[in-house]
């Protein structure tokens, strides 16, 4: 049995407690929460700063790990892809080896679940043994060719398959992108996921992916020129990017819509009103940076009452996997998001987005939500906190 307690502890689900004490099981599962009257102060961990939950990073690329440092900031989005896939190939140790790291840095940040997208096999055996909780996001692409939508299936039908679901861990597979993804291949993974699964897909990051679904103009254009793609077959629709995927995602999946830079308040409502089992919207602000150098309006999604997650994206567009520092990051860009909403972002949002809010997500009493030191906060009463460049987390359980 063990005992914590701090200045303040954030439920998530309730009201901010003060003078409260959690109790835990030697599972760090939560048995009581008690007033602190009723413990001997000797016998409770006692804590300076805020109590929460473990975070949840709900997008993240474990396998690109070895490729930090190496693709240069504020490119933008193509230049970007076509760099991933000039560095993707390194010696096996090298990748396997910064795999191991970022997941062993992902846990000390005080992360206890990760939706994970895996194009190969390199992290299957990491995710295996780790203490992190990890949903698999497999996915796929076919540059919006039909005829080569069964191929992309047999391709990564391996790695679907070699990602399994042990230890807690999930899998399904997701489309890549609008700009990535043809109407085939939409439904052979909706067949596979038979509407039950989270289905992560990358949106409207960059402003070329709006103009080739309105316009059929734009950099996409050269970027699919480049790589000999023909797009001969495809024709714009005339509407934003996001429709083009609402059109062939399966409604009865819960959606992780990620980056969504560029989504207006007509695209959140049109997804909102489409998803019949929840949408999420998982922001990933400084992979935003390091790539567009821009950041969602954050007040869209607060006026629509969204959902909204944080993720981290890969360490090829970040410079570290890290909950805390995005949360900062949104903090400092965008102040008028308040503490307690970015908490649930970074917690109870996400692990409801990959339907690990059974045991994850809040301090709630038959969880096992892990439990994050908060210091270094700005202010000094939960009616002023702020996350601040002097904040740290430690993590407890």
């Amino acid at each position: 049995m063990r005992k914590i307690t701090a200045d303040y502890i954030y439920p998530i689900t309730g009201e901010v407690m003060k003078d409260t004490v959690i109790v835990l099981d030697d599972q760090g599962t939560i048995v009581r929460l008690d007033p602190a009257s009723a413990h001997d102060a000797a016998s409770v961990e006692q804590h300076t700063g805020v109590l929460i939950p473990g975070f949840i990073n709900t997008h993240c690329h474990l396998e690109l790990s070895h490729m930090k440092g190496k693709v240069a900031t504020g490119t933008q989005l193509i230049p970007f892809i076509t760099n991933v896939v000039q560095h993707r190939d390194v010696p096996e140790e090298e990748i396997m080896a910064a795999i191991d790291q970022a997941d062993r840095e992902m846990y000390a940040a005080g992360i206890v679940a990760v939706g994970d997208i895996s194009n190969k096999l390199d992290t299957a055996a990491r995710k295996a043994a780790s203490p992190i909780r990890y949903y698999t996001f497999v996915e796929m692409f076919d540059f919006l060719q039909d005829a080569g939508a069964a191929g992309a299936l047999k391709q990564y039908l391996p790695v679907y398959e070699g990602q399994a679901q042990r230890g807690g861990n999930r899998r399904s597979a997701v489309p890549h992108a609008p700009y990535s993804v043809s109407p085939t291949l939409f439904g052979l993974i909706n067949e596979l996921n038979q509407g039950q699964a989270t289905v992560s897909i990358h949106n409207q990051e960059t402003p070329p992916e709006n103009e080739l679904f309105e316009h059929k103009t734009g950099d996409f254009i050269g970027f699919y020129q480049g790589f000999n793609i023909p797009l001969d077959g495809f024709s714009a629709t005339g509407q934003t990017a996001i429709h083009y995927a609402l059109a062939h995602l399966d409604p009865r999946c819960r959606h992780l819509f990620v980056h969504n830079t560029l989504s207006t308040p007509a695209d959140i409502a049109a997804a909102q009103a489409w998803g019949q089992h929840g949408v999420y919207w998982a922001t990933c602000a400084n992979a935003n940076l390091y790539i567009e150098n821009r950041l969602p309006n954050y007040q869209h999604f607060l006026d629509a009452d969204a959902r909204v997650t944080i993720g981290t994206d890969s360490l090829t567009s970040n410079w570290q996997l890290s909950v805390l520092d995005e949360l900062k990051t949104i903090s400092r860009y965008q102040s008028y998001v308040p503490f307690a909403t970015l908490l649930r972002w970074a917690t109870l949002n996400g692990a409801e987005a990959l339907q690990f809010d059974e045991d994850l997500g809040s301090m709630s009493v038959g969880k096992q939500p892990g439990i994050n030191l908060l210091q270094g906060l700005a202010g000094d009463t939960p009616r002023n906190f702020a996350f601040a460049a002097s904040t740290t987390v430690q993590r407890l359980v």
